[in-house]
This record gives C-alpha cells, sequence and structure tokens, in this order.
C-alpha cells in the first residue's frame, strides 16, 4: 500500500479527502484506481500535477513503479515567467 497526498486544489474532486491509502504497481494504475474512487480525478491529474514519490519529485512518472510503502504526493505545477 502507498500513502497518497493530494494537494488542496485537487480535494473538490476527493470530497475533502486530502490523504489515502491505495496499493498499485504504477503512477498510471494509481491514478486510475483515484478516477474509479472520484471521476474526474484523473483527468485532473493527468494535466499539470507533478508527482513525487518518497520526496523525490519524477519527471514523466506515468510508468514509475511505486514501491510498498512508498508515500506519494501529487503537487500543483508551477509555472512562470
Amino acid at each position: 500500500m502507498a500513502e497518497v497526498h493530494l494537494h488542496a486544489g485537487l480535494r473538490d474532486l476527493s470530497g475533502g479527502v486530502s490523504v489515502l491509502e491505495i496499493d498499485a504497481p504504477t503512477v498510471r494504475a494509481l491514478i486510475r484506481e483515484l478516477d474509479t474512487r472520484f471521476p474526474g480525478l484523473g483527468e485532473r491529474l493527468s494535466a499539470g500535477t507533478n508527482v513525487a514519490i518518497n520526496g523525490e519529485i519524477i519527471p514523466d512518472a506515468e510508468l514509475e513503479p511505486i514501491p510498498e510503502g512508498a508515500e506519494i504526493h501529487f503537487l500543483e505545477a508551477i509555472s512562470g515567467g
């Protein structure tokens, strides 16, 4: 199981849930499971959200394996100029 943290901007789709435990082999599978539980969340996560696994931000994380007991944070993408 991984401990998944959702930033405040995602909680409108998660019914206010900020932390939950999910068992998934990859980030892609995790996003699918989150979308099943909270319809619309998967689309939001796939568009402009960064993923940190155990404190390391992973670029293009969709196929990244999730280690047992991992702490996963979905972070708002920061843009600027």
